[in-house]
């Protein structure tokens, strides 16, 4: 199984539809956003992607909630389970606490990738490219044995994109 991250796409609808297409094109089969869509478009490119996908409010987000019952957006944190794995969901480094498997959030901007006391934790950085000249997402492929992450980025004037891999033994 693998998951496609993504975070921080503000109102940059071109690269969030560039960065959907590239986790597709890796064959990903989930995708996750860990807030700050800020734009009803950014939530129609994650429903019209063909992909399992959810969502969380960011702190720009407040002009959404009325559109939680016609997309997968949800109020943070948000737990839920894929397979046997138990996630949290949030756009606010708040609810940091060890109490799910993987731990996903946004709002840094920043790229983190930790594995430490039983349970992972992924920020996938920005795909809006705004405190950086990067858009950034990550994908995540768990295994019995071990998590691989892989942190994919790319200036938003490059056609490709550049990855490294992050391998954790559970």
């Amino acid at each position: 199984m693998k998951i496609g991250i993504l975070s921080d796409s503000h109102k940059k609808i071109d690269l969030m539809a560039e960065a959907i297409e590239y986790l597709k094109t890796l064959r990903c089969e989930i995708l996750i956003h860990a807030g700050d869509l800020e734009i009803v478009e950014n939530l129609e490119l994650l429903k019209n992607s063909g992909l399992i996908y959810t969502s969380v409010f960011g702190n720009n987000d407040f002009n959404l909630v009325g559109y939680q019952n016609d997309y997968k957006i949800h109020k943070e944190p948000y737990y839920f389970k894929i397979k046997e794995n138990s996630f949290k969901l949030m756009h606010l480094p708040f609810y940091m606490n060890n109490d799910t498997n993987i731990i996903i959030y946004g709002h840094t901007h920043t790229f983190e990738s930790k594995y430490e006391n039983s349970t992972l934790i992924i920020n996938p950085g920005e795909v809006c490219a705004r405190n950086k000249p990067l858009s950034e997402c990550a994908t995540l492929e768990i295994s019995e044995k071990q998590y691989k992450i892989t942190y994919n980025f790319r200036a938003p004037s490059d056609t490709a994109w550049k990855q490294k891999e992050i391998i954790y033994d559970r």
